[in-house]
């Protein structure tokens, strides 16, 4: 009895689905399949990607080096001892400034000095001789052998004062350009032997500026050049004349050193400080610059995606020069050409794209 029952509510069931369900779906399938027609239509006209564009040009840029320098004085210079000797006299203040020939140290000289008077007296007492063997020789009382001997003496006599007072020269330290004093490394009264080493002294105005560009730059760079600089943290820009390029190029690095002049009245730079440099190339009238944001880099370099047929189409560009907001493009790009500068991360190869 249950088994009938149960196979009466199945078929009650069975029918009921037929009359009010099943016609119901297909109705909505059919309908469904209209309204999917029409969300197709819609998907297609809604799939392409709006984009903003930048119509590439030619345009007129002002080529720039930037590059890291280092300041140098105009002269530097470590005074040393020639000769061996006390330290009689130190007459310098420390970081005071010097005037060319002024006298820094000076050694003690007795000893040599008494070499000297000693060479003095022995040429007076030549010189009278010489004139007594004049004398003698005219009337033939010496021979001219004897003379000869006594000429040369004094020639020889006349060479050692020569020596002496060479080595004089060298007890006294003097300053060899007008410059500044730095700070000692000897003290009156210390021993001084060959090479000991006095004190540096500087010339820092004018300074040279020291800096090295690539390469490729080296035919744009000559000498008498204007550059412009400025320090780490100062927006003031000073100015500089290239005065020398070094006559080869760096292996290791394929860079060629340049130094530059500068005034420098008020002593605001110092040697050894970091400088920017930056240096006035030929101004290129015919570059072609785009928005740094369309670049996309790659495995192989760098492309970017321009709109064609309504479409986005990749090229593979080769960049140059960067500005604040642009980068060069040497090759990749014509005129006329419209670059995709939006949405670059949702396009692909062929992506139907819509001009905002």
């Amino acid at each position: 009895m249950r088994t009938v029952i149960l196979i009466g509510t199945i078929i009650i069931v069975l029918v009921l689905g037929k009359i009010y369900v099943f016609p119901k779906s297909e109705s909505e399938k059919s309908g469904g399949s209209g309204s999917g027609g029409k969300g197709e239509g819609k998907s297609a006209g809604s799939g392409a990607i709006p984009v903003n564009v930048y119509v590439v040009g030619m345009e007129t840029i002002d080529n720039q080096i930037f590059a890291s320098g280092t300041v140098l004085p105009n002269e530097e210079v470590n005074l040393m001892a020639e000769i061996s000797g006390r330290l009689v006299k130190l007459n310098i203040k420390e970081g005071s400034y010097v005037t060319k020939g002024q006298l820094i140290a000076k050694i003690n000289d007795r000893e040599l000095k008494a070499q000297l008077q000693k060479v003095e007296f022995n040429q007076d007492l030549a010189r009278k001789i010489e004139l007594r063997q004049q004398k003698l020789l005219k009337v033939e009382a010496i021979n001219l052998e004897e003379y000869d001997v006594t000429s040369n003496n004094i020639r020889v006599l006349d060479a050692e004062k020569e020596v002496i007072e060479s080595q004089l020269e060298k007890t006294e330290i003097r300053a060899p350009f007008s410059g500044r004093i730095g700070l000692k490394n000897i003290s009156e009264g210390a021993y001084m032997a060959p090479g000991t080493s006095i004190v540096t002294m500087i010339q820092s105005n004018p300074i040279k500026i020291d800096f090295t560009v690539p390469e490729k730059y080296t035919s744009n760079i000559h000498v008498g050049s204007a550059i412009t600089f400025n320090l780490d943290g100062d927006v003031f820009n000073y100015s500089a004349k290239v005065i020398a390029l070094e006559p080869k190029v760096d292996e290791n690095l394929r860079t060629l050193r340049i130094r530059a002049i500068a005034e420098n009245p008020s002593g605001k730079f110092v040697p050894g400080m970091f400088v920017k440099v930056k240096a006035a190339l030929a101004a290129n009238h015919k570059a072609v610059m785009i928005p740094t944001e369309a670049i996309v880099p790659v495995l192989k370099g760098k492309k970017v995606f321009i709109v064609k047929n309504g479409k986005a189409t990749e090229a593979m560009v080769t960049t140059g020069l960067r500005t604040e907001k642009k980068i060069q493009v040497l090759d990749g790009l014509q005129q006329g050409d419209s670059l995709i500068t939006s949405g670059i991360m949702a396009i692909k190869p062929n992506s139907l794209v819509k001009v905002n």
